[in-house]
């Protein structure tokens, strides 16, 4: 389970940056296709055949909620977990019509098996490697069986520490994973690889960016 004194690092430094960073990157879904596709294939997957958008999709460390809401706009019925007390309200005077609460992914407060899918989007990138298997372990603990993980993050095998961000002083660690490495930490928490997706870095990125798609088993 992920150490008190990380998410409390953690969360201090997204309290700060939290009205800087909803308002810099507001758009930034607008100019990458390959983000959106694989967000729109992680949506009709969870639609599945169901008119109602199908089971909940919870998006851990949803900050400002931009991709909550993506997803909405998608027919999904998202809502959004952050550490961040001050991400979740700027996502509450956002999107007033959405959910958004304040929690640890790393100990939801959502009951077994009633997710029809999780998305962790760059969510995992300050978690340090030995945490990630218990964390998919919980992600896999609250999808239905045939519900969908998907999982972004920085693709590679380097660490960095990030002391200045939006404009703020923060202290982050910011790791990156290989995505073989991803796909089996999934695997091991029991969920099924159905795609992965490695796109080069923009320029405002640092590495490739990963995206991983798996299902938990019916």
């Amino acid at each position: 389970m992920a150490s008190t004194s990380h998410l409390n690092t953690v969360r201090a430094s997204y309290d700060t940056v939290a009205a800087d960073y909803a308002r810099l990157l507001s758009t930034e879904l607008a100019g990458k296709p390959l983000d959106r596709a694989m967000l729109a294939a992680f949506a009709e997957y969870v639609r599945g055949d169901d008119p109602h958008g199908g089971r909940a999709v919870a998006d851990l460390g949803c900050g400002p909620g931009r991709v909550t809401a993506h997803l909405d706009g998608l027919g999904v019925r998202a809502f959004g977990v952050d550490l961040s007390p001050a991400m979740v309200a700027v996502a509450r005077r956002t999107y007033p019509g959405l959910r958004f609460e304040v929690g640890s992914m790393a100990a939801l407060d959502i009951a077994d098996g009633v997710l029809g899918g999780v998305l962790a989007w760059y969510s995992t990138v300050h978690t340090p490697p030995s945490e990630l298997a218990p964390l998919f372990a919980e992600f896999a603990r609250v999808l239905a069986p045939g519900g969908y993980a998907l999982i972004a993050f920085k693709a590679g095998g380097q660490q960095r520490r990030l002391e200045h961000a939006y404009g703020h002083r923060v202290e982050l660690d910011v790791y990156e994973n290989r995505p073989e490495h991803i796909a089996a930490l999934l695997a091991g928490a029991g969920l099924v690889e159905v795609a992965r997706l490695v796109r080069e870095a923009d320029t405002q990125e640092r590495s490739p960016q990963g995206f991983l798609m798996a299902r938990k088993p019916a």
